[in-house]
């Protein structure tokens, strides 16, 4: 074969792949739709490939979600933009099968090409489609045109337009319910595209049709649609077409419209703006933290923290706050879990004084819940309300739980007060650190879980970095050391990961002095494990320790390590003595 025509024959291969029995041949093949496409120029692309991708429709839905992706970024393969329409029957076709993915990603592609499409080609060719789309008999057709009209709208002319908005109307009203979602889903992309004067009557009209729709799913999706059409309207036209919408879908008999409505709140207050949330939507609001379905109160509770911020202190108190309370005893553990979770940001809204007097008992009692969620979730986020009240109270208050949580049953929770201790050793300060939760924290260093003894030791280096080398060498260094010996291999496993941490914060001259002799003693060890993780923290050591230090104590040790009866032991040993090597090398 010669050499001109060795590029093309992996091309042929890729062809042939694409009507090939397997599978995955068919997708790779399909994934590579940019190569074949330039190996065949563009013209033989637009009446070769194209053509051909828009016969072999009915393959599996992974080969065709694949071929839906790739076609929406092939303009430059067909010759440019005056070409895309090319790409069009292909997609037209993908939009109607059965696969959902398969559907919304022909009509992603389909929005792509057509926001880069000339305005004749738009309407010579993308608008028909969209009308051949939305009278498709299957009804996944018409599902698929609903998706389209935002990008068909703006280039048509004025007959053409009240054309476009007649057939969505129609597809709002359709006998299957699929397509009154999706027309419900994309009404405010679509509405964004209708001039004002359409869009307080016909397209209104339309949205006051899928509020009352029978389908609670249908009503659901509508919901969103306020919060769309509300940024679209001037604010007299909102209050007086939004705002009843969102008061009654508060009140809807179906649940899950009710979920939808305390989910999307706090767009819905800023779509009709404070005064009517403060007169409407706040009794709205009380009534869903007090529904009697839990879903509906896990995502109001998860919304308290966004809806006081629109309040004044006074209306949080008033009328958030009750509600907060009745919630921090719930009988369902995930409504308690979204509150402990958005709570502590209340504390900067309602000031010190309510603060103190109303939601410290609440942290309070949510920190002795006996779900480890919600005690999770409300120490995650400590440092809002530090911030407010200040350290000492919150020390005398908070501490005790804290201390208690720490000796939590529960290792997850453990984990978090761990992972929390920096920041509240930075926020208490050294001297408090010393007395209450220095002890803690070396206690963790011997906990049963693997995952609290990692954290330990990271623990122990960013206090090390909080408090600086001085404090490091004082209170955790000696403690640290002592527990070398413990009869447990793998707490002496945790004390050298704790070394290998603390070793850069310590610098040269502690490494050497204190940390390095421990090591070199474990070398000795008898458990196999701890020997080749001797030679890992050695060879982490290089950059640390004097290049003396290094020739008079690190290599014989590894050396001897390099000769040990241990595979494991003898590979790690010499992958440090070649780092040695290298860095003895390179200076």
């Amino acid at each position: 074969m010669s050499m001109v025509d060795e590029p093309l024959y992996p091309i042929a291969v890729l062809i042939d792949e694409l009507k090939n029995d397997d599978i995955q041949l068919r997708l790779n093949s399909i994934r590579k739709l940019s190569t074949i496409a330039r190996a065949l120029g563009e013209e033989r692309t637009r009446k070769e490939l194209i053509p051909f991708l828009s016969e072999n429709n009915d393959d599996d839905d992974e080969v065709l979600l694949a071929m839906a992706e790739e076609l929406g970024v092939f303009i430059p393969y067909v010759g440019g933009l005056e070409y895309a329409h090319v790409l069009l029957p292909p997609l037209e076709t993908l939009c109607t099968v059965e696969e959902t993915c398969v559907r919304d990603k022909a009509v992603e592609s389909l929005c792509r090409i057509g926001s880069q499409m000339r305005e004749t080609d738009l309407v010579d060719w993308f608008i028909p489609l969209v009308k051949r789309l939305a009278a498709g008999e299957w009804f996944t057709a018409r599902v698929s045109a609903c998706g389209l009209f935002h990008i068909a709208y703006p280039s048509a002319s004025e007959m053409l337009k009240a054309e476009l908005r007649t057939i969505y109307s129609h597809l709002c009203q359709d006998d299957m319910p699929m397509v009154r979602r999706s027309a419900s889903t994309n009404l405010g992309k679509f509405a964004a595209t209708v001039e004002p004067a359409h869009l307080k009557t016909e397209i209104m009209q339309i949205f006051e049709d899928l509020t009352q729709d029978d389908q609670d799913s249908v009503r659901l999706l509508a919901v969103e649609g306020c919060a769309a059409l509300g940024k679209l309207l001037e604010p007299q036209d909102c209050i007086a077409h939004i705002l009843p919408v969102i008061v009654i879908f508060s009140q809807d008999k179906s649940w899950r419209v009710r979920y939808m409505v305390a989910n999307q709140l706090y767009e819905l207050c800023e779509a009709v703006g404070p005064e009517p949330t403060k007169t409407d939507l706040v009794p709205a609001y009380v009534r869903l933290l007090r529904d009697n379905e839990a879903e509906v109160r896990i995502a109001a509770a998860g919304k308290v923290t966004k809806f006081s911020r629109i309040l004044s202190p006074e209306l949080a108190v008033q009328h958030i706050l009750p509600c907060v309370k009745e919630l921090s005893s719930d009988s369902s553990q995930h409504v308690r879990s979204a509150l402990a979770s958005v709570i502590m940001g209340m504390a900067p809204v309602l000031g010190k004084d309510s603060t103190i007097d109303q939601l410290l008992p609440i942290f309070l009692s949510l920190l002795k819940d006996e779900f480890p969620d919600v005690r999770l979730n409300i120490i995650s986020k400590l440092d809002q309300v530090n911030q407010v009240i200040g350290i000492d109270l919150l020390s005398q208050s908070l501490l005790p739980a804290i201390v208690e949580l720490a000796e939590d049953r529960h290792w997850r929770v453990r984990l978090a007060i761990i992972e929390y201790i920096p920041l509240l050793a930075s926020q208490l300060g050294v001297g408090f650190f010393d007395d209450k939760l220095g002890a803690l924290c070396m206690q963790w260093l011997q906990d049963k879980v693997y995952s609290i003894r990692e954290a330990a030791a990271n623990n122990l280096k960013r206090l090390a970095e909080e408090f600086g080398p001085d404090w490091a060498m004082q209170h955790i260094v000696p403690q640290v050391l002592e527990m070398v010996n413990n009869p447990h291999y793998l707490y002496r496993m945790t004390i050298l990961s704790a070394i290998s941490l603390l070793a850069p914060v310590m610098g040269s001259e502690i490494t050497c002095s204190k940390l390095l002799p421990v090591v070199v003693t474990l070398a000795k060890d008898r458990v196999a494990n701890i020997r080749f993780n001797v030679a890992k923290v050695l060879q982490s050591f290089i950059p640390i320790v004097d290049q003396s230090v290094m020739e008079k104590t690190v290599r014989p040790c590894l050396v001897e390590l390099a000769e040990d009866p241990d595979v494991d032991v003898r590979y790690f040993s010499k992958q440090a003595l070649e780092a040695i090597d290298q860095v003895m090398m390179s200076t």
